[in-house]
């Protein structure tokens, strides 16, 4: 509990824009931290750390900030793009809170058969293999060995980086940046001061950047923002909320419990909140692996992630209910294609 409300304080200082006691005390960790970024992306940019290249097109997607800005659904909708055109495709990603040893090369999907339940893939690259048919899945901490084998075993054409900006030893023929239109650089300090993983200026390694607006408001300021960056504008939006044992549409108006263990949780229930009477908001830390414990208690509906929602399925519950995500963008536009 008290590492949850230390997470909730400095989730809270990186976008409150408060001068707090806890925010001057994290400058001392955060001169290292950038420090360390500026030393390494540096030796990048003068070719002193060389970038691998391998022979298929690699697209990079990732962000400047920590927690979710809508990653994994772009990703996918790479993914489905390339897929409909009959190319090869693999998803790559580290598997964070899998279990599997991110040392190895690890084969999630074929693009057939599914190889690994949540627990052990992670819950991003299981959802990838459960939810694109055709799309090969690797995870492994080296992107280069994860692509090469993906190169050599499938004969992949296309190669998608999830969560990569920062993984500079792999060459990429296009970097996405994506950025949430709302929390945007939050207060633009690198961590654990602010939610900057590396210096705002690095955003000129971005080849395309996507904005990604998820019901603002103010839909003139995400234009201005966007124009601003040179950036396409992504509109995300709750599309459906299903039953995830029988596709059964949950009706509006009904009183539910919100579930989730991503990085942005507001965002999800900013979403449910005009739709649904939600009487509980469950947040547990991202990556979670749930048990059933935890959730078979609850009687009324429970309203998650599809993130979520692949790590709950096989507890046989019948009143779960996952948030479908509808992605408003032009794949062939992003990629110059």
């Amino acid at each position: 509990v008290l590492i949850m409300n230390i997470k909730s304080e400095i989730t809270k200082l990186h976008y409150s824009g408060e001068r707090t006691l806890l925010y001057y005390i994290l400058s001392i960790p955060t001169f290292f931290y950038s420090l360390i970024t500026k030393i390494r992306n540096t030796l990048y940019d003068l070719n002193i750390l060389k970038a691998v290249k391998v022979d298929a097109n690699v697209i990079a997607v990732g962000n400047l900030t920590t927690g979710g800005v809508g990653k994994t659904p772009l990703v996918a909708e790479i993914a489905k793009y390339y897929l409909s055109k009959g190319e090869k495709t693999a998803v790559i990603s580290r598997g964070y809170g899998g279990e599997l040893s991110s040392k190895n090369v690890n084969v999630i999907s074929d693009g057939e058969n599914v190889f690994y339940e949540a627990k052990k893939s992670g819950d991003e690259p299981y959802w990838y293999a459960q939810n694109i048919k055709g799309l090969i899945v690797i995870t492994c901490s080296s992107r280069v060995n994860a692509a090469q084998y993906a190169i050599e075993h499938f004969g992949v054409k296309n190669i998608i980086l999830d969560d990569a900006f920062q993984h500079r030893k792999i060459y990429r023929d296009k970097n996405i940046l994506v950025i949430d239109s709302e929390k945007r650089f939050g207060n633009a300090k690198q961590l654990p001061q602010g939610p900057l993983r590396e210096s705002i200026t690095n955003i000129r390694r971005a080849d395309k950047i996507v904005v990604m607006s998820k019901a603002s408001n103010n839909y003139e300021k995400v234009i201005e923002f966007a124009e601003e960056l040179n950036a396409q504008i992504c509109d995300a939006g709750p599309a459906e909320v299903y039953n995830i044992k029988t596709g059964i549409h949950l009706p509006n108006d009904v009183e539910a419990v919100a579930v989730c263990a991503i990085g942005q949780p507001e965002q999800f229930f900013k979403f449910l909140s005009p739709r649904f009477i939600i009487k509980d908001k469950i947040v547990f830390d991202d990556h979670h692996l749930y048990k059933k414990s935890e959730l078979e208690n609850i009687k009324m509906p429970i309203i998650t992630t599809e993130k979520d929602a692949v790590k709950i399925k096989d507890f046989d519950l019948d009143n779960v209910y996952a948030l479908k995500l509808r992605l408003n963008i032009n794949c062939a536009e992003l990629l110059n294609d």
